[in-house]
């Protein structure tokens, strides 16, 4: 049974990704770590995987790592196969009478790690119906290795192998929707979120996904200062303009039923998301009026897409 969201209760609890990493100020990836971490009922254990990326490189560095929980660091590509192995090995140790604690299995990667180079290891790990939570943060590119541009990167970003000049307007192609591809996996639980307000979407999504029954998937928007080119403390108005322009809807599919958690009262034009980051600023030149329009009526179409598959089963939490 869901619980009561307690924000002073939930941020009370013992950090389980302890301070002292190396990721930038600014940063989505260790807030979203935080806060899903936060999701866990005190006294539960869990086991953390964790691909390498940006999150990785920052928090673990041999033999120290910044989580309290059992930690596992594996390749680029392979976190879905690694957690689904060590909860494999889980359950026979359960069923064997070799183990009596219980434990919770959640991966994290980037959307590099998860949209490209990981997904098979990914999409496999929730077809074989794994009890375990894996979490993208999504930060829209291959922000450790230089900000090259991923199947998550947004149309029109200006990333260095989509470099914005003369000959490039950016990234031609629009992004990926993964959380529509997990979602056709058939799976128990689906959330997408990001930071907003009082994080109550981000943490009731998290537990959701922990404690349900079988495999679940969060696709959490984290925005990275450096890559998307925002000042630090700006990165709240970031999210924010993100779900109110609809470019990131806030929902879940639960059991193949898609809900709603958010509609904006009046929905804000793309420009507002845009002319936050630097990446887009090329966007805003004389004679690039029409790619804001193209951006535009890429997000209104997803948008209208996914109010019909809501409106359709009847889904809304609002």
């Amino acid at each position: 049974m869901e619980q009561q969201f307690d924000f002073k209760e939930i941020q009370g609890r013992e950090e389980r990704l302890a301070p002292g990493h190396r990721m930038c100020a600014g940063c989505g990836g260790t807030i979203a770590v935080r806060n899903v971490l936060k999701a866990l009922h005190p006294g539960d254990k869990a086991v953390v995987g964790n691909a390498t990326g940006c999150l990785e490189v920052s928090s673990f560095m041999y033999p120290y790592t910044s989580y309290q929980d059992s930690y596992i660091h594996n390749a680029f590509e392979n976190a879905g196969a690694t957690l689904s192995g060590v909860e494999a090995a889980y359950r026979y140790m359960k069923k064997t009478g070799r183990l009596e604690e219980n434990y919770k299995f959640i991966t994290f990667g980037g959307d590099g790690g998860t949209y490209d180079i990981g997904f098979q290891s990914l999409s496999g790990a929730m077809e074989r119906g794994h009890d375990m939570v894996y979490v993208c943060y999504d930060n829209g590119a291959y922000m450790n290795t230089g900000i090259q541009r991923s199947s998550a990167t947004p149309m029109f970003a200006d990333t260095t192998t989509t470099p914005a000049g003369k000959v490039s307007k950016g990234k031609p192609q629009g992004r990926k929707d993964l959380a529509a591809i997990m979602a056709a996996h058939n799976i128990p639980y689906v959330g997408q979120t990001t930071f907003v307000g009082n994080m109550k979407d981000l943490y009731t999504k998290s537990e959701k996904a922990i404690y349900t029954e079988g495999p679940a998937f969060l696709n959490i928007m984290a925005p990275c200062p450096r890559g998307w080119r925002y000042d630090a403390p700006d990165i709240i108005d970031v999210c924010k303009s993100a779900v109110e322009t609809c470019y990131w809807p806030m929902f879940e599919v639960v059991n193949g039923k898609w809900i709603l958690n958010y509609k904006p009262k009046k929905k804000l034009p793309i420009e507002d998301f845009l002319k936050r980051q630097g990446r887009f600023k090329h966007l805003f030149k004389p004679g690039n009026e029409q790619l804001i329009e193209a951006f535009q009526r890429e997000v209104d179409r997803r948008w209208e897409e996914l109010l019909e598959k809501c409106d359709r089963q009847c889904g809304s939490s609002e």
